[in-house]
């Protein structure tokens, strides 16, 4: 997570940044169950190149929650959906490990954690969904699809 997310209030963060703002987040109602989840979407663009958008959101079950966003422009080339979407999920991972690792550094581990895929079994992503879920599972995480993919497919989208 070298690169700088944005907070929903437009601040830019850093890693430890983040985590001591979920860490004050989660001191306010401490016997909440709490869940930190990872999703990305894009955008294709003309040229055949995307925008990706990677969010986290820190998400009080059953009472709210905070997020933190990232664009990135990239100048590679997507001429499929698949290539796109698996970049997605490839850009949740490396977001996932990294944000993991500066968590452990900090002893923040009282969360459930789940990576969200922008894929579902109605539309053009259907055939592709076991592979991608396939992926995230290899790396030992949760991995949720539509409609349940809330951080990629509401959080993400929005910023694409």
């Amino acid at each position: 997570m070298n690169q700088l997310f944005v907070s929903s209030e437009g601040k830019q963060m850093a890693a430890d940044e983040i985590i001591a703002e979920m860490i004050t987040f989660m001191a306010v109602a401490p016997a909440r169950e709490y869940k930190v989840i990872i999703g990305s979407d894009s955008e294709r663009r003309p040229n055949g190149t995307a925008d990706f958008v990677t969010a986290i959101v820190i998400h009080r079950v059953g009472n709210g929650g905070r997020y933190f966003w990232r664009r990135m422009v990239t100048e590679k080339r997507f001429h499929t959906l698949r290539d796109r979407i698996l970049e997605e999920v490839l850009l949740s991972l490396e977001v996932a490990h990294s944000f993991l690792e500066a968590a452990k550094a900090k002893s923040f581990f009282d969360f459930a954690f789940e990576i969200h895929v922008d894929a579902g079994t109605n539309g053009a992503t259907k055939v592709i969904i076991q592979e991608l879920v396939g992926i995230i599972r290899a790396n030992n995480f949760e991995a949720k699809t539509k409609p349940d993919s809330y951080a990629a497919s509401k959080v993400a989208d929005r910023h694409v």
